[in-house]
């Protein structure tokens, strides 16, 4: 793994020239190899470079230090600097007054300036398939929800998923529990060992690689887990039963399909939940469901 990113680094890094569209990325402060939000960002990037013919560079902001790496590569003449979440926004509304003609994308927070384009998913719409399918096959009448840190975006997900158990399950208790932290896995294996203990038979976390260490966790107390961003089912290949997909490749891909077609970003934000493709699940395994509990499955998602 870490042989074809470096590849994909020399591949890829560049500043742009007059027949190309560039990209430069800041991943979150886990780095790539998270299974979930920075490789999804990084897959779409890929893919419109093999697609598309663009070319991306990328840092991993380990240090945390978010305003020189974004700073690097405007240095680098992109066409457009990606921030992916709420960490990297005061780095990028500071550096987009600095550099007002650079063109941003900021993914999972909103800023106001003009030269940075917003997305934002409906998390709660993706996260409530999740909780129809734990709420209709619960057998412990018991799930658990595990968020990383305490913001916006996660409460989005938490609400959705308590919506979609009591929709399917109105008996169902849901436990709630934030490791305060989305990189920290042995936090997400104990926070799972006591849900476990506390009957849980379904846990959903939103937690980075803090649930990495959930699912993990699950698996290894044989109960069902669902993962999150991108499909984590080998993760853990006995216990993930679906993903709730946030569909950042697909958002990158076509910020840069735009690009490619000559066609600048115009700022503001753009919300992407089902009907835009922006969220979904990934396929189920390891459980069935039967016809109602499909027809109801079906009638949220609008097929």
């Amino acid at each position: 793994m870490v042989g074809i990113l470096i590849g994909c680094a020399n591949d890829t890094t560049g500043a742009n020239t007059a027949n190309e569209i560039s990209a430069g990325l800041i991943v979150t402060e886990s780095g790539l190899g998270d299974d979930s939000f920075s490789d999804s960002a990084f897959q779409g990037l890929e893919q419109a470079r093999d697609e598309l013919g663009i070319t991306f560079d990328y840092r991993e902001p380990f240090d945390q230090d978010y305003e020189k790496h974004t700073e690097d590569l405007i240095k680098q003449g992109h066409d457009v600097i990606i921030g992916l979440g709420y960490n990297a926004q005061p780095a990028i509304d500071t550096l987009a007054e600095e550099y007002p003609d650079q063109a941003f994308v900021l993914i999972d927070a909103v800023s106001e300036l003009e030269n940075v384009t917003s997305i934002t998913f409906k998390e709660d719409e993706g996260s409530h398939l999740i909780g129809l399918i734990a709420g209709m096959k619960t057998e412990t009448n018991t799930v658990g929800f595990i968020g990383g840190e305490n913001i916006p975006v996660i409460e989005r997900f938490e609400k959705g998923f308590k919506a979609g158990v009591k929709e399917a399950n109105p008996e169902a208790t849901v436990l709630t529990e934030y490791a305060g932290t989305f990189d920290d896995d042995q936090k997400g294996q104990s926070i799972t060992q006591d849900m476990v203990e506390e009957g849980a038979d379904y846990v959903f976390p939103a937690a980075g690689f803090t649930g990495i260490g959930a699912l993990k966790e699950a698996q290894k107390q044989g109960i069902y887990a669902f993962g999150v961003d991108s499909d984590q089912y080998f993760v853990a290949e006995e216990a993930v039963v679906t993903s709730m997909l946030k569909n950042v490749n697909v958002a990158l891909y076509g910020v840069m399909q735009q690009l490619k077609d000559g066609n600048g970003l115009e700022g503001g934000a753009r919300t992407l939940g089902i009907e835009e493709k922006g969220v979904g699940l990934a396929p189920i395994r390891l459980i069935e469901l039967n016809n109602d509990e499909q027809s109801l499955l079906d009638k949220a998602t609008g097929e």
